[in-house]
Order: C-alpha cells, then structure tokens, then sequence
C-alpha cells in the first residue's frame, strides 16, 4: 500500500511512496509510479531515497538530480 507523501516543500512532483527491504516505489503527479531498487538504482540511493521519503522533503530533487533513470520499471 503506497502511503502519502508529506510534500513539506510544498512544490514536490511526489504524491506517495512504498517502502521494502531493497526497494522504493515512487508515485509522481502524473500517476506514474517508478520502482527503484538496489540493483538499478544502487543500495545507497536507495536508503537515501527512504529516508528523504520519510522526512517528506527532497525526494524529488534527489531523483532528478542523482538516480534520474535508475528504475528498474514504471507503471
């Protein structure tokens, strides 16, 4: 179940997130949602896409600034 993005910028193109053990699914404004895991994105940017997703500031920008087209799909 994908739970909401906090969005504490305000201006996030993020809506909501799911978390698991090596992974992150990310749903943007547009519905689309992209999976990113260890292996396609890195272990790393992974944890810190977690972590930025729990504190609802920054995921966006990480994504497009550092893992850009790291997902291993998009629905």
């Amino acid at each position: 179940m994908l739970q909401r993005y906090a969005n504490l910028s305000g201006n996030s193109g993020v809506v909501a997130y799911r978390t698991a053990a090596d992974s992150i699914t990310v749903k943007f404004v547009d519905g689309d949602e992209y999976l990113y895991t260890y292996a396609s994105a890195g272990r790393a940017n992974v944890e810190t896409m977690k972590q930025l997703a729990g504190q609802g500031r920054g995921l966006s920008a990480f994504i497009s600034t550092t893992v850009r087209n790291g997902y291993a799909k998009k629905n």
